[in-house]
């Protein structure tokens, strides 16, 4: 079955259109110009704004003059993630896609279903000419998986509308009225390099479910560069290590899948002998939920220089020690997780070592308290450490008109009550809401899984669950 036959055709064509251009954070030119043709050739007001995101205004349709406008928001750029064996250049390729079952999903590679099912949403009602709908504002950002600059960049009164639908949440149940705020933390230092004076061993660990380093960090999924920093350590016991390199994880917003490791070691067979035992331990530990991990560790060569056993012992054992995964579950809302940390990117290459870390909360304190966890472990280790990208986060309001219109339309168009929370992923509408705070927010959106991973799929019964929940929302929009 072609996508172009999938209900609603509307959505999975514009789908189509927006997943043949490359769109990968922070280069996102081609999508903005594909956005702002596709605005200008419907005749609506489109702009482009200084930081890249795209406005496009719709008037009301007949009758809806006098309700409150409305802003509907999604994001352009997506996550770029593959595995390890598919040939792919998000630079310059359009995501392959194939149906199965009921669900689309990627030829080994993220589908982009976050956030582009949003994005196609807002082009489907954009182009409509039969949807009851208020005065529209539609926002497309750039940038929100990688530093959210463009929700960043957004100025004052460059939106009139009083309520704003953020189409980017994974459940299509949920009502979501909150979201954590992030800060990056990278840790950085330049070592010295030396001749290896052992054997050479090379680690790899693959085949993790990795996900989204927000919503699925609760979940207990495998981490590839704490599952290589437990290996290390265990090797420290019998052996001094002397790190040569090491590639683990990609995205800050990505639980990392895969990780390798070159080191060198004075004794590789009872070195192998003694790390063996802990991957029997490890591979335990996951069986239920990480099927698919592999780890190998085996003797190899290499011609590259290598850290000195002191250095690599240091950053051993703060790799060991950055806290990884739930921090702290908020005490005031259920099952929320409240902060957390990724450790998401750890790369040592020629003496140069960098690890970037993503921490979340939805309390800025306890946010801060976590980065300043790992710089105090990073600092204790030699390292240095840099602040950046910080972003508030979305304090819930259930009581707003918008969010109570939309569990009534909920309960009465679907017989079951809707789950209204607050997530740990990163919106832009706490952001947004800086700028302008009398606005009502709420974010929902279809059923996605996998977000951040080639694993990505989206449903489809989902998509059209939503594509009618989003269109009543719209036809019964409070009055001005």
């Amino acid at each position: 079955m072609e996508l172009s036959n999938i209900e609603p055709q509307i959505i999975w064509k514009n789908f189509s259109k927006l997943n043949a251009v490359p769109r990968p954070s922070k280069k996102e030119e081609k999508v903005i110009a594909f956005i702002k043709e596709f605005g200008e050739n419907l005749g609506l007001e489109t702009t482009v704004d200084e930081v890249g995101n795209v406005i496009i205004k719709k008037p009301a349709t007949a009758g809806m003059e006098n309700r409150k406008s409305i802003v509907l928001q999604s994001h352009l750029d997506m996550v770029c993630q593959k595995n390890s064996d598919v040939n792919f250049d998000f630079e310059t390729e359009g995501i392959k896609m194939e149906i199965d079952g009921d669900w689309v999903k990627a030829k080994g590679t993220t589908l982009g279903a976050d956030n582009g099912l949003g994005v196609a949403t807002i082009m489907s009602i954009l182009e409509s000419s039969d949807i009851p709908h208020p005065d529209l504002e539609a926002l497309f950002t750039i940038d929100e998986e990688t530093g959210m600059t463009g929700a960043l960049g957004l100025k004052p009164g460059q939106l009139t509308g009083q309520i704003l639908l953020n189409l980017d949440t994974e459940e299509d149940d949920e009502i979501d009225i909150g979201c954590a705020g992030g800060i990056d933390v990278t840790i950085t230092q330049n070592y010295e390099t030396e001749a290896a004076n052992g054997q050479i061993v090379r680690f790899e660990i693959k085949g993790l479910q990795g996900g989204h380093s927000g919503m699925d960090i609760h979940k207990g999924f495998g981490n590839a560069n704490i599952i290589l920093g437990r290996l290390l350590y265990k090797g420290l016991e019998k052996e001094n290590i002397q790190l040569i390199s090491i590639d683990g994880g990609g995205l800050r917003n990505a639980i990392p899948r895969e990780a390798v490791a070159i080191v060198s070691v004075r004794n590789a067979q009872e070195f192998i002998l003694e790390v063996t035992e802990l991957k029997k331990e490890i591979l335990e530990e996951f069986a239920t939920i990480e099927a698919g991990l592999h780890i190998n560790i085996e003797n190899t060569t290499s011609s590259e220089k290598a850290l000195s056993e002191a250095d690599s012992k240091k950053i051993i054992l703060a790799l060991k020690s950055l806290h990884n995964g739930v921090y702290r579950m908020s005490p005031d809302v259920k099952d929320l997780v409240e902060s957390s940390n990724n450790v998401a990117r750890v790369e040592l290459k020629g003496g140069a070592l960098k690890i970037l870390n993503l921490s979340r909360s939805s309390v800025e304190s306890s946010k801060y308290s976590v980065a300043e966890q790992l710089k105090s472990v990073a600092e204790l280790a030699g390292m240095n450490v840099e602040f950046s990208g910080s972003y508030p986060g979305w304090k819930p309001k259930p009581g707003s008109e918008i969010v109570q219109l939309m569990e009534k339309i909920y309960v009465e168009k679907f017989n079951e009550k809707p789950h209204v929370v607050a997530c740990h992923a990163g919106l832009e509408c706490g952001i947004i809401g800086a700028n302008y705070p009398e606005m009502e927010m709420v974010s929902f959106g279809p059923t996605i899984r996998g977000a951040h991973s080639p694993d990505e799929k989206a449903n489809i019964t989902s998509a059209q669950k939503f594509w009618a929940f989003t269109k009543d929302i719209l036809a019964n929009i409070p009055l001005k």
